[in-house]
């Protein structure tokens, strides 16, 4: 896979995470270094080792499935993509605005918003090992993407905090990503000539 589908595709996978980083920018009002750390280490850390778990699921049921591993991606891919489409299409009055009340960077809040904003990379390292494609390069570079992106998010939620239609456009760029590098898998395999 080209290093420009990875570096889109980890952009995408962590659009999540920036959205749940501007939040907690918002709650915490003026996040110190030690928030910054422990969000953006925690947010990289499961996005790196998701697409390695699904990656090695998939090692696991790859040979029953390689005359379908270009439609089973495409199917994940476009599956993650359109449920962050349907998030952030969600009508304004919808969705929720308000920051959280407790410090989302520490304890136990911290672990569940690492596994959630990461689950969708579980998906993607699945669809890696169907593809045949080496996860290790890719899982690091999804990971530092994302710690890099949370770090940015979390300085933007202070600043953009009554700006709750910001998550939403990130969470649309995400998923129509998504949805093309599915796309893409289909030519790559030429399923559109």
């Amino acid at each position: 896979m080209p290093l420009y589908t990875v570096l889109l595709l980890a952009v995408a996978l962590s659009m999540d995470a920036f959205a749940v980083a501007v939040a907690s920018g918002c709650a915490l009002r003026a996040p110190d270094p030690r928030h910054y750390v422990r969000l953006s280490a925690c947010f990289g850390f499961f996005q790196f080792l998701m697409p390695v778990l699904g990656w090695y699921l998939g090692l696991s049921v790859r040979e029953y499935m390689e005359a379908w591993d270009h439609w089973i991606a495409f199917a994940l891919l476009a599956w993650v993509g359109g449920n962050m489409l349907r998030s952030a299409l969600k009508p304004l009055k919808d969705r929720e605005c308000s920051c959280p009340a407790t410090d989302p960077a520490a304890g136990r809040n911290l672990w569940i918003l690492g596994v959630a904003t990461s689950l969708d990379a579980l998906a993607v390292g699945l669809s890696f090992a169907l593809l045949q494609t080496p996860i290790w390069g890719p899982a690091a570079l999804i990971g530092v993407v994302c710690a890099l992106i949370t770090a940015c998010g979390l300085y933007l939620g202070k600043s953009l905090a009554r700006l709750c239609a910001l998550n939403g456009w990130a969470e649309l760029l995400g998923g129509l990503t998504l949805l093309a590098i599915a796309c893409n898998i289909l030519r790559e395999h030429h399923v559109f000539d």
